[in-house]
């Protein structure tokens, strides 16, 4: 691009190795929060914020991408998150308390939120619109299979050595990913002299934090508290002007315009619900499996394996599948498969088979892969190519804070219902074996409830599948009074 040859299956390459290593960070930590949570002597609300706080800060981030990837070379950009990710890294490796861990995992994000959607703008870029659905197949082994995996690897870390090594053993990988970059990347998007907007990166960071920290901090202080009602409003009110900046400026940080693109908003929805449901499962049922099950983190992860491997399998199938067949069919299979892999997981015992939770897993697992990628390439298909950046940059923003919030909801129901349920501690001395057993009663109540707001989840986007198209093409994008920059 830009006039020079290069090679782009290499260049491919060290972008989804590179990205892999920062996006699997998103869920690395699953199985390792009640180690976590024992070596800093931290409760659930809090240890979650190595998980929100994380996604926070990449929903806060990924908007000022788009600036960046219009603004800079594309290579020395990418080269630039990735020698943020591993200083921040490091700073996780080298934690010596739990407000230094947090600090290198927010330190982490910021660089996660600039890779990801980078990755998706290059691949969206160098391939031709007829080749997208196989492009995105490849973009969501990455996006899908390292979240997905996460849980499982941070498992056998765990158990095998300690929490440290999570961030260790990615360094080296790093570091080879960050030599290779200056010999493979390229810089294949054009780029334009343009400020960014201060008061936008203002407005989204109060926005979406105040909504985010409101909605963790249910589990500690309850719907109903002043904290809470407060912080929810305070970032509704900044979001919303935020949204009415964005739209009344003629070169805005994020363009919402993108949604007048109806099949972009659709996918964008189902892609939101579905990282909502995969992330905050991949929360909880780990959770349960040690807490509940009393497994160690290495088996609550393998448990979490097959999914995942479902994921790496069938997202380039359905990359291609979506170039030759279409979006909508894939999508309500999907989500339909979705549904009903999550049905069962409300009622869940302490006595359900592993094996049971293994296969509804996978099953999970495959429906999101069947939907997620498919829906993102109709999406960006149907924009303009002078808004694939932006494009990418919004489903991204989006996608990243609805999983943040999704994340905190299933969160703060589950500490909620079994704060409510748990036996009063003066049981303990006088019936301590009966208060065991209403105590796990308690656990497991919250668990239901919790799958029962990510059913809620699950049904949303099965509605939303109905209503996508089968292909997304830049006509569909509506030509009155709509951005063509």
């Amino acid at each position: 691009m830009n006039g020079k040859p290069y090679n782009r299956t290499l260049m491919i390459l060290v972008l989804l190795v590179g990205t892999f290593c920062t996006v699997l960070n998103q869920t690395i930590l699953s199985t390792a929060n009640p180690t976590i949570m024992k070596a800093f002597d931290v409760n659930i609300s809090t240890v979650q914020w190595l998980t929100t706080g994380f996604m926070l800060v990449n929903g806060i981030m990924i908007p000022i991408s788009a600036w960046l990837s219009t603004r800079f070379n594309s290579k020395w950009l990418y080269i630039s998150a990735m020698s943020v990710f591993f200083i921040g890294t490091i700073v996780c490796f080298t934690s010596a308390n739990f407000g230094m861990l947090l600090a290198g995992r927010l330190i982490q994000a910021l660089a996660v939120g600039v890779t990801m959607p980078l990755l998706q703008t290059l691949m969206l870029s160098i391939f031709p619109p007829e080749k997208r659905g196989t492009a995105m197949g490849l973009a969501g082994i990455v996006i899908g299979l390292a979240p997905a995996i996460g849980p499982t690897l941070s498992g056998w870390v765990i158990d095998t050595f300690t929490w440290r090594d999570l961030f260790g053993m990615i360094l080296p990988v790093v570091f080879l990913v960050l030599v290779l970059s200056f010999f493979f990347m390229k810089s294949v998007l054009p780029t334009q002299k343009k400020g960014l907007d201060w008061l936008s990166v203002a407005l989204s960071t109060i926005g979406f934090g105040s909504l985010l920290y409101g909605v963790s901090s249910v589990s500690d202080d309850g719907w109903g508290s002043v904290k809470v009602i407060s912080f929810l409003i305070a970032g509704v009110i900044f979001i919303a002007l935020f949204a009415w900046r964005e739209l009344t400026m003629k070169n805005p940080l994020l363009e919402l315009r993108v949604y007048r693109s109806i099949p972009f908003t659709i996918s964008a929805i189902l892609s939101s619900v579905s990282m909502m449901a995969m992330v905050g499962a991949e929360m909880i049922i780990p959770l349960y499996l040690q807490n509940v099950r009393g497994m160690s983190a290495f088996h609550s992860g393998l448990t979490l394996l097959l999914g995942a491997l479902m994921m790496a399998i069938m997202s380039p199938i359905t990359g291609r599948a979506v170039d030759r067949f279409g979006a909508k069919r894939l999508s309500i299979m999907g989500m339909v498969m979705l549904t009903l892999g999550t049905l069962p997981f409300v009622f869940l015992t302490k006595d359900t088979p592993t094996i049971y939770i293994v296969v509804l897993y996978a099953v999970r697992m495959f429906g999101i892969a069947m939907a997620m990628m498919p829906a993102t390439t109709v999406g960006m298909n149907a924009l303009p190519v002078n808004l694939i950046g932006h494009g990418t940059a919004v489903n991204n923003t989006q996608r990243q804070v609805a999983s943040s919030i999704g994340t905190a909801i299933l969160t703060s129901v589950l500490t909620t219902v079994v704060k409510n349920h748990v036996p009063g501690k003066h049981m303990i001395k006088t019936n301590p074996l009966h208060y065991k057993d209403l105590a796990i009663n308690a656990t497991l109540t919250g668990y239901h409830a919790a799958f029962w707001v990510a059913l809620g989840f699950c049904a949303l986007a099965v509605l939303t599948a109905f209503m996508m198209k089968n292909r997304g093409q830049a006509s569909d994008y509506p030509s009155d009074g709509g951005d063509a920059k």
